[in-house]
């Protein structure tokens, strides 16, 4: 293994890919604290700090390699797939059936027909166009649903439009980056066999993905998850995400497929939500790492000479797809201010693009023209960048457009374009965190006032049996923010902490007052000095096991003796 010198005591050595991470990481910081103050997109930064890296000889100082590289970006696609796979719900596919099947099928066709088009008009073959206009055609999921979360419209008609899409484009990827290997001619025999070995192939891999994810990843993970050890489950699931990605590499599928593969096993299960707490944390750090890896594969020098069809490739495909999945959104009778939003969403190329580009580059697909990989790279790096201008742009253009009468067609109010989980559909509703003898006839009460209530749990088997029973649970941790965002803490009235941990409640109850400052809590004291600090961090109310034990006991005792009235005046 390769070793750089670093000045330093004693002349200690460190490998290339740690310098290489230190450098990714601290340039990050210091190049979006400069965007920040000009209020850009700190994707752009990402970007800006890789090229930088690529090109300004750092990386020849600490020894790094185009393996390095390769290999920081492999890992960076890898964590980002394996949480949109996590992300990836069926529930939510079955719902949107009707938008991804519609607008997706419309949006690729198009899209494909386009690049595909002008890429035979270059020269490339039939198999190797439609190869690189389905890669056009998809679309950054990351970047889109992010724009949205962060314009506070995550929910919004045109998020769920770009959802449906994205839902469409994921389900199309994973087919073909199975049968790619055979359409572009590698392989034995006929492309037709090739197919047909190929699609078997997939079907065995996601058969097998499948029949795990209903005997033996449940299993395994009930098992960790009765443990009670965070550590330990976090383990599990990376390695989950590493084995099954190593067995699609087996198949001679793309590591990027078995990573998102695993994502799927896993979201599904009841502890899918517990995975995302744990994950999501990382999950802008791998976003993080995977945009740099995609700015330090680009040449500085190759861009300088082709800056011309950058320009062009980016403006036409930003173009292209904006209109294309605009006219989309639009055969499914959506207002103008959503579909404006879901073609800016959509408008660039994304992630599977990069995927999809390097897979068809390992196959010397571009071998005589190695320029054009540049040129679509740097297109792609720059039109994801752009994305969220262009939807905040889109944002303030919806109300002229829509003054001036513009596309005022016969519009359609979807059942589709609202949040469908039952989840996402809770308002005004109690969280209570723990099921135990307290939580369960708090549940029971609140049942039958109608009054709507989400369990955050971490016993696996309550889980289990709450879920068998219809309950809406997590299997959560009340401490972690991802878990209380998942719960819809936004959304609720009111937070019951139903355990007699004070440290524990006032973690929770420090983060669900962040989210939403207007929340009740309710907590328990086991003692005295547990109720003052659970008072003094902010709880609305809270019960003193000892002091309520007294007071039910001195009721019962002096009821003997007097007429219950006589507790009225009483100060307790």
């Amino acid at each position: 293994m390769k070793y750089c010198s670093v000045l330093g005591a004693g002349g200690t050595e460190i490998s290339p890919l740690f310098g290489l991470l230190t450098f990714v990481l601290v340039g990050v910081v210091l190049v979006s604290l400069v965007l920040l103050r000009f209020r850009q997109s700190l994707l752009v930064g990402y970007f800006i700090c890789g090229v930088i890296l690529a090109n300004s000889g750092v990386l020849d100082w600490i020894g790094a390699s185009s393996g390095d590289l390769d290999n920081l970006a492999e890992l960076g696609i890898i964590l980002l797939l394996f949480t949109l796979g996590l992300e990836f719900s069926v529930e939510e596919m079955k719902h949107l059936r009707r938008v991804a099947a519609t607008a997706g099928g419309w949006q690729v066709a198009l899209v494909v027909l386009a690049a595909g088009g002008v890429s035979v008009a270059f020269g490339l073959g039939v198999p190797a166009a439609i190869a690189v206009g389905v890669a056009i055609a998809l679309s950054s999921t990351a970047v889109s649903i992010k724009a949205f979360q962060d314009m506070g419209m995550a929910d919004s008609p045109g998020a769920r439009v770009a959802l449906g899409v994205a839902i469409f484009q994921d389900l199309l990827v994973i087919f073909f980056m199975i049968v790619l290997p055979p359409l572009l001619g590698q392989g034995e025999g006929s492309m037709a066999g090739g197919l047909g070995l190929a699609i078997l192939k997939g079907a065995l891999f996601l058969g097998a993905c499948w029949f795990l994810s209903r005997i033996g990843i449940p299993q395994l993970l009930h098992a960790v998850a009765r443990t009670r050890s965070r550590e330990l489950f976090t383990v599990t699931v990376v390695g989950l995400c590493a084995a099954v990605a190593f067995g699609a590499v087996q198949l001679n599928l793309s590591a990027a497929l078995g990573a998102f593969a695993a994502g799927l096993v896993v979201s599904e299960s009841i502890y899918s939500h517990r995975v995302l707490a744990d994950i999501l944390p990382f999950k802008d750090l791998f976003l993080t790492i995977f945009f740099v890896s995609v700015g330090l594969l680009i040449d500085v020098g190759e861009v300088a000479a082709n800056w011309g069809f950058i320009v062009f490739g980016t403006l036409g495909i930003l173009f292209v797809k904006f209109g294309v999945a605009f006219f989309a959104a639009r055969r499914l009778g959506v207002a103008l201010r959503p579909c404006l939003l879901a073609g800016a969403a959509l408008a660039s190329t994304g992630e599977f693009s990069l995927v999809l580009l390097e897979r068809i580059a390992d196959f010397g697909i571009f071998a005589a023209h190695p320029e054009v990989v540049q040129i679509l790279l740097a297109s792609t790096a720059i039109g994801m960048g752009l994305v969220p201008t262009l939807m905040r742009g889109m944002e303030k253009w919806a109300p002229v457009l829509e003054r001036k009468g513009w596309f005022t067609g016969k519009e359609t109010c979807l059942t589709e374009l609202t949040p469908e989980g039952e989840l996402k559909a809770l308002k005004d509703h109690v969280i209570i965190c723990g099921f135990g003898p307290v939580g369960r006839n708090l549940y029971r009460a609140l049942a039958k006032c109608k009054i709507p209530v989400l369990v955050l749990e971490l016993n696996a088997d309550t889980v289990r049996e709450l879920t068998q029973q219809g309950v809406k649970v997590l299997f959560a941790d009340a401490r972690q923010a991802e878990s209380l965002e998942m719960a819809g803490i936004k959304r609720a009235r009111s937070i019951a902490f139903t355990f007699p941990d004070a440290d524990a409640a006032i973690a929770g109850m420090r983060l669900a007052r962040e989210q939403n400052p207007e929340i009740l809590v309710y907590a328990r004291a086991k003692f005295s000095a547990e109720a003052e600090r659970l008072r003094a961090h902010g709880a609305n109310q809270v019960f003193h096991d000892e002091q309520e034990s007294g007071q039910a006991m001195i009721k019962s005792v002096v009821t003997c003796y007097a007429p219950e009235e006589i507790f009225e005046d009483w100060a307790w």
